[in-house]
């Protein structure tokens, strides 16, 4: 499965042009100038103005790591948003408050469209979609498999907790309650049945950088491949949680090799422990994820 590969996406407000400059001068692998949440209802113009000329400043070799989150498609935003952003080629969209795979569809018709206007490649811009932050997308994470464009697919528990009412979204302990961990699930699973990459969700206090590493590091147990940040200081953080280190890819590869050495062999022992072909698997995705030929 070739994923699409990128560990911190970093958001940036697009009103804010000294943010997106710094944004997209650091580390992250993906910048998202964000046009919705980051931005008042009132400063909506502006700020798609400002990104768009953002974009058309920056070189054409950078654009792919610039992507823009777009409002809603059921707002008032969405096409004038679209419209100002992607004449300037970025990378992809965000889409946030994705209802289901037919948001997706749709947001590739009006993307197309606006593609042979500003006489750009079509297909070119890419999507990851924000697939919890309603109660009703909720039931259609597992439906996005073949959606148009889709390279990503993440999740949002703050307009979630709003969406069904609740006061708050942690546990007493500090974590997040159960539906909010069953988003977390429902989105790695959707992902994995759509052969698109994962991302999990922002850490909130962007002070709390081993709260971060902690955090990074079992989500990517979990599956996950990614994580959005939502300040420069967290992107360091996340490259290095996402990276596999020098021990794991050591390990994978024994583990790759001993099978080699018995390519009759559904299971094989290493280290006390028996192995069958789910952990060659895993072994063969760690050195693809890491560029190597497994």
């Amino acid at each position: 499965m070739d994923l699409f590969a990128a560990r911190s996406w970093l958001f940036a407000p697009g009103d804010a042009e000294r943010k997106m400059e710094k944004a997209a001068a650091g580390p992250a692998d993906v910048v998202v100038l964000d046009l919705e949440d980051a931005v008042a209802e009132a400063g909506k113009p502006g700020a798609r103005a400002a990104v768009a000329a953002f974009l058309d400043g920056r070189p054409a070799r950078d654009r792919h790591r610039l992507w823009v989150r777009v409002n809603p498609l059921d707002g008032p935003h969405a096409l004038a948003d679209l419209a100002a952003v992607v004449p300037a080629r970025p990378g992809g969209i965000m889409l946030p408050k994705a209802r289901g795979r037919a948001d997706v569809e749709v947001l590739d018709h009006y993307l197309s469209a606006l593609e042979v206007a500003a006489g750009s490649e079509r297909g070119a811009t890419r999507v990851i979609a924000l697939v919890t932050e309603t109660a009703e997308a909720m039931f259609t994470t597992g439906g996005y498999r073949g959606a148009p464009r889709l390279a990503a697919m993440t999740w949002g528990a703050e307009d979630l907790a709003d969406a069904v009412g609740a006061s708050d979204n942690r546990s007493p302990g500090g974590g997040y309650g159960f539906t909010y961990e069953l988003a977390r699930s429902l989105c790695l699973l959707g992902a994995a049945a759509a052969g698109v990459t994962p991302v999990e969700t922002i850490h909130g206090d962007y002070r709390d950088l081993e709260g971060l590493r902690a955090r990074a590091e079992g989500v990517r147990r979990d599956g996950y491949r990614g994580m959005l940040a939502i300040h420069p200081a967290q992107v360091d953080v996340i490259n290095e949680a996402f990276t596999p280190s020098a021990e794991e890819l050591a390990a994978a590869q024994e583990i790759v090799d001993l099978f080699a050495a018995h390519p009759g062999a559904g299971t094989v022992g290493h280290n006390g422990a028996m192995l069958d072909r789910p952990h060659l698997a895993r072994a063969r995705a760690l050195l693809a994820a890491a560029g190597r030929t497994p």
